[in-house]
């Protein structure tokens, strides 16, 4: 069976540097930090006090009241980056077979902060069950692609992929395979999370995962930096619509480029730290080269999980080395995380989002807030450090990590 090709038509993002896609990429060029002190509820008992917030969202800018209260923000930062890609993609429109037409969603943790509000409503009651009868319907996970289906009437496949923080590029990856299997036309994919909130933050910090660098908040995302001491949360959402080529070229869509494979692997290590030498990450980025039938050289730029953790960024870089062998000194690296923050679910849509539009304008968005050079790391590698650069980009790769040892890879290239 020959396996039919996938291009991107699409593209939305709502994120704490940027709400839409072209304001998020300017930030990201201009090297902008999103982090602040936090103010969707008061930290100052916290041992983070700071996050990367989204700026200026307002849902009733998005939707009515009574729809806005239905849905827990995770599911909001969907609906509004999806709506952007579609509008980008003109899927909407009621000429194609929405039954080919499918959404894969991806979400960490879901509604967390519905979760919280309801059980703290019901420990501060009077112990009689008072349940919001949406609590269910807005928490659950997959809710997200079942209100994007719903509102397009897109009918094909729809689920949601949950692998921490690898699950927005499981669900380009699934998304992808649906595709050049035959099994849809388009595919909706991406991912979002909404957890600066009590629970999100306190569990963090509970895992010692979060930076609590509060006197130098801006800067605290500092990923391969030598005074790393954990990431920064972030939030929001980002969605990538997918399509099989002769369906995009025959309906005259706008290309981005093509979604050429996508890599899975786990690190079968650890529930929350990653193998020392790296091998998931390894594996996956090799699988994702295989499954593109690209060679470690057509690779221009790695856009690394990158979180700013004192273990992480050195498992990844070594696995980098290791892959690449001396193409890994030719390559542009950078870690994005060093202005969204760590959007958890969400990274793997924002990220592929990024190497996308390094594709589309040939310059390679910075590694910001670098002062201190690790001496445990590569420093012969260009991490593309604190200023953007200008290069030819045929092709790129984006790795995301999660709690568990999931590893999931992307290559989108040029077409």
């Amino acid at each position: 069976m020959e396996l039919k090709r996938v291009v991107v038509t699409g593209l939305g993002a709502l994120t704490p540097i940027g709400n839409s896609v072209n304001e998020y990429w300017d930030n990201l060029v201009n090297g902008v930090s999103g982090a602040a002190p936090i103010t969707h509820f008061n930290a100052e008992k916290f041992k983070t006090q700071f996050a990367c917030e989204l700026k200026g969202y307002d849902p009733l800018n998005h939707f009515d009241r009574k729809e806005a209260r239905k849905l827990d923000p995770f599911a909001q930062y969907a609906m509004v980056s999806v709506a952007e890609a579609i509008s980008d993609s003109g899927l909407d429109s009621e000429d194609l077979d929405k039954n080919r037409i499918g959404v894969i969603w991806g979400s960490g943790i879901g509604g967390i902060k519905t979760f919280q509000d309801e059980c703290m409503n019901f420990a501060h009651g009077d112990g009689t069950p008072r349940f919001n009868p949406f609590f269910i319907p807005k928490m659950i996970a997959d809710i997200a692609s079942g209100h994007i289906s719903i509102k397009y009437g897109f009918r094909g496949p729809n689920f949601s992929t949950v692998s921490a923080c690898a699950s927005a590029t499981n669900a380009l990856i699934d998304s992808f395979n649906y595709i050049r299997l035959g099994k849809a036309n388009a595919m909706v994919a991406g991912g979002s999370e909404a957890a600066v909130n009590e629970a999100g933050v306190g569990g963090f910090n509970a895992l010692h995962a979060l930076s609590t660098n509060n006197e130098n908040y801006a800067t605290a995302s500092r990923p391969f930096d030598a005074t790393r001491d954990g990431f920064v949360l972030g939030e929001g959402a980002g969605a990538v619509i997918l399509e099989e080529y002769e369906h995009a070229k025959a309906r005259g869509a706008k290309i981005y480029c093509e979604l050429a494979g996508g890599g899975l692997s786990a690190d079968a290590y650890h529930i929350t730290a990653p193998h020392p030498e790296g091998i998931g990450a390894i594996n996956v980025m090799n699988a994702c080269l295989e499954d593109a039938h690209m060679k470690p050289s057509d690779i221009d730029y790695v856009n690394v999980h990158g979180t700013s953790t004192p273990l992480g960024d050195i498992a990844e870089t070594k696995a980098i080395v290791k892959v690449f062998g001396e193409h890994a000194y030719k390559l542009n690296i950078s870690s994005t995380k060093s202005m969204t923050g760590h959007l958890l679910g969400a990274a793997g849509a924002i990220e592929s989002i990024a190497c996308i539009k390094a594709l589309e304008h040939q310059i390679i968005p910075p590694t910001i807030n670098h002062v201190v050079e690790d001496e445990n790391l590569d420093n012969k590698l260009n991490l593309t450090l604190n200023k953007a650069q200008k290069r030819e980009v045929n092709a790129a790769l984006t790795n995301t990590f999660g709690f568990g040892g999931h590893n999931t890879s992307a290559i989108f290239k040029k077409i």
